[in-house]
């Protein structure tokens, strides 16, 4: 949001990234519900298969966990060379780098789309409400409720901009550079406390 806000077309830019951030949470989050409800995980005999799936998801989110910690091990490995190798020099740019890296219209909307891709304690918050015992209504205002809090970080920033855009765009430039720094530290303590999280609620059933 930080660059997509400092480009010649802030508003426009940042509005297309914010719509496809909102249009991959709406389709992911109906998708699924609808598969949850469909594997008939709702219905009470089901008790069981729906604990296994969120201790499931606990165990991908301490993969992904690892992951991101071996990752970040190479990449301290290889700071420490004297000297890139040549596989370094012909390493291309990760593809979030290449969408941001000179916003336009379609790139913006395309990294909306990439980065709201369903995490595990989204699956997770989706199930809770496909395996509720509610009406149609409560579900409806459930699943709104986790797509706002899920695009907070998108739409949020954009009201802000559009109040106060010198204001909003300097702390985020601000807040863009702390997150260069610790960002990974952030992502693997969420995933690790998702991980705790979602393992003891399914092994416990709980």
């Amino acid at each position: 949001m930080a660059v997509f806000l400092g480009s010649d077309n802030p508003r426009r830019i940042a509005g297309l990234y914010v719509t496809g951030a909102i249009v991959m949470t709406v389709i992911m989050a109906i998708t699924v519900l609808l598969v949850l409800q469909a594997a008939g995980l709702n219905q009470p005999r089901q008790h069981e298969p729906r604990y296994g799936l969120r201790l499931g998801l606990g165990i991908v989110a301490f993969l992904v966990a690892a992951l991101v910690i071996r990752r970040a091990r190479r990449s301290a490995a290889a700071a420490g060379l004297p000297r890139p190798t040549v596989q370094d020099k012909e390493r291309k740019p990760g593809l979030i780098a290449r969408l941001t890296a000179s916003p336009r219209p379609l790139t913006a909307f395309l990294a909306g789309v990439i980065l709201f891709a369903p995490s595990t304690t989204f699956i997770a918050a989706v199930q809770v409400i496909a395996t509720a015992d509610a009406d149609a209504s409560l579900v409806a205002i459930a699943m709104l409720i986790v797509i706002v809090l899920t695009a907070l970080s998108v739409w949020l920033p954009l009201i802000a901009y559009l109040a106060w855009p010198e204001a909003t765009t300097r702390r985020l430039r601000n807040a863009n550079g702390w997150l260069v720094a610790n960002g990974r530290m952030l992502a693997v303590s969420a995933l690790l406390i998702a991980g705790v999280a979602l393992t003891v609620n399914g092994a416990l059933n709980i």
